[in-house]
Protein backbone atom coordinates (compact mmCIF):
# COMPACT_ATOMS: atom_id res chain seq x y z
CA UNK A 1 0.00 0.00 0.00
CA UNK A 2 1.19 3.52 -0.32
CA UNK A 3 1.92 5.71 2.23
CA UNK A 4 0.96 8.98 3.00
CA UNK A 5 2.86 11.98 4.51
CA UNK A 6 1.57 15.14 5.64
CA UNK A 7 4.05 17.82 5.97
CA UNK A 8 2.55 21.51 7.48
CA UNK A 9 4.38 24.05 9.06
CA UNK A 10 1.68 23.40 11.84
CA UNK A 11 1.73 20.32 13.94
CA UNK A 12 -1.86 20.13 14.64
CA UNK A 13 -2.37 21.22 11.11
CA UNK A 14 -0.72 17.97 9.82
CA UNK A 15 -2.13 15.97 12.41
CA UNK A 16 -5.71 17.49 11.98
CA UNK A 17 -5.50 16.77 7.96
CA UNK A 18 -4.49 13.08 8.85
CA UNK A 19 -7.45 12.58 10.95
CA UNK A 20 -9.79 14.01 8.35
CA UNK A 21 -8.22 11.97 6.05
CA UNK A 22 -8.13 8.71 7.82
CA UNK A 23 -11.94 9.37 8.80
CA UNK A 24 -13.42 10.55 5.37
CA UNK A 25 -11.15 9.20 2.87
CA UNK A 26 -9.51 5.93 4.09
CA UNK A 27 -8.37 4.46 7.63
CA UNK A 28 -6.44 1.75 5.07
CA UNK A 29 -3.98 4.06 4.22
CA UNK A 30 -0.57 4.71 6.29
CA UNK A 31 -0.63 8.46 7.01
CA UNK A 32 1.61 10.21 9.24
CA UNK A 33 2.42 13.52 10.07
CA UNK A 34 5.51 15.81 9.72
CA UNK A 35 3.82 19.00 11.18
CA UNK A 36 5.83 22.15 13.10
CA UNK A 37 9.84 22.44 13.69
CA UNK A 38 11.58 20.09 15.93
CA UNK A 39 11.47 22.22 18.88
CA UNK A 40 7.93 22.29 18.63
CA UNK A 41 7.26 25.86 17.16
CA UNK A 42 5.58 26.68 13.66
CA UNK A 43 8.07 25.40 11.03
CA UNK A 44 9.06 22.53 9.19
CA UNK A 45 11.93 19.72 10.14
CA UNK A 46 13.98 17.67 7.15
CA UNK A 47 15.09 15.39 9.78
CA UNK A 48 11.11 15.12 11.26
CA UNK A 49 9.78 14.43 7.68
CA UNK A 50 12.48 11.96 6.57
CA UNK A 51 11.12 10.02 9.70
CA UNK A 52 7.98 10.13 8.65
CA UNK A 53 8.97 8.87 5.21
CA UNK A 54 10.71 6.09 6.67
CA UNK A 55 7.20 5.41 8.86
CA UNK A 56 4.51 5.65 6.11
CA UNK A 57 7.02 3.27 3.40
CA UNK A 58 5.80 0.27 2.08
CA UNK A 59 6.92 -1.90 -0.93
CA UNK A 60 4.55 0.65 -2.90
CA UNK A 61 6.05 3.96 -2.05
CA UNK A 62 5.29 7.10 -0.39
CA UNK A 63 3.40 10.45 -1.53
CA UNK A 64 4.36 13.33 0.65
CA UNK A 65 1.94 16.49 0.44
CA UNK A 66 3.05 19.61 1.40
CA UNK A 67 1.62 23.42 2.97
CA UNK A 68 4.02 26.01 2.32
CA UNK A 69 7.41 26.62 0.31
CA UNK A 70 9.61 25.75 3.10
CA UNK A 71 8.02 22.30 3.09
CA UNK A 72 8.47 21.34 0.07
CA UNK A 73 12.48 22.00 0.19
CA UNK A 74 12.64 20.32 3.50
CA UNK A 75 11.34 17.63 1.85
CA UNK A 76 13.40 17.41 -0.78
CA UNK A 77 16.06 17.55 1.63
CA UNK A 78 14.85 14.85 3.62
CA UNK A 79 13.91 12.63 0.49
CA UNK A 80 17.79 13.19 -0.31
CA UNK A 81 19.25 12.38 3.18
CA UNK A 82 17.28 8.99 2.80
CA UNK A 83 19.54 5.74 3.17
CA UNK A 84 17.96 3.88 0.60
CA UNK A 85 16.74 4.35 -2.86
CA UNK A 86 14.16 7.61 -3.50
CA UNK A 87 12.57 6.35 -6.44
CA UNK A 88 9.78 5.12 -4.16
CA UNK A 89 8.71 8.66 -2.42
CA UNK A 90 7.41 11.53 -4.76
CA UNK A 91 6.01 15.09 -3.43
CA UNK A 92 2.45 15.84 -4.75
CA UNK A 93 1.35 19.21 -6.26
CA UNK A 94 -1.71 19.14 -4.49
CA UNK A 95 -3.62 21.20 -2.32
CA UNK A 96 -2.78 19.99 0.82
CA UNK A 97 -5.65 19.01 2.60
CA UNK A 98 -7.86 17.86 -0.26
CA UNK A 99 -5.27 16.06 -1.85
CA UNK A 100 -4.46 14.21 1.24
CA UNK A 101 -8.24 13.24 1.14
CA UNK A 102 -7.99 11.72 -2.55
CA UNK A 103 -4.84 10.24 -1.87
CA UNK A 104 -5.62 8.33 0.94
CA UNK A 105 -9.04 6.92 -0.93
CA UNK A 106 -6.89 6.27 -3.61
CA UNK A 107 -3.85 4.83 -1.69
CA UNK A 108 -6.69 2.13 0.43
CA UNK A 109 -7.73 0.81 -2.86
CA UNK A 110 -6.31 -3.00 -4.41
CA UNK A 111 -4.70 -1.39 -7.80
CA UNK A 112 -3.47 2.07 -5.78
CA UNK A 113 0.07 2.63 -7.10
CA UNK A 114 2.53 5.06 -6.19
CA UNK A 115 1.53 6.93 -9.75
CA UNK A 116 -2.32 6.94 -9.14
CA UNK A 117 -2.20 8.07 -5.85
CA UNK A 118 0.14 10.74 -6.89
CA UNK A 119 -2.50 12.11 -9.45
CA UNK A 120 -5.33 11.25 -7.13
CA UNK A 121 -3.94 14.01 -5.04
CA UNK A 122 -3.19 16.45 -7.70
CA UNK A 123 -6.81 15.99 -9.29
CA UNK A 124 -8.04 17.91 -6.52
CA UNK A 125 -6.29 21.10 -7.78
CA UNK A 126 -9.62 21.38 -9.98
CA UNK A 127 -11.92 21.22 -7.27
CA UNK A 128 -14.18 24.10 -6.72
CA UNK A 129 -15.93 25.02 -3.35
CA UNK A 130 -18.31 27.49 -5.20
CA UNK A 131 -19.88 27.93 -8.17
Amino acid sequence: MVGLVVVSHSAKAAEGICDVAAEMGSAEAEIVAAGGDEDGSIGTSAPRIQDAIEQARDDDGVVVLVDLGSAVMNTELAIEMLESDDDDVRIADAPILEGTLNAAVNAAGSKATLESVVEAAEDAREYRKLN
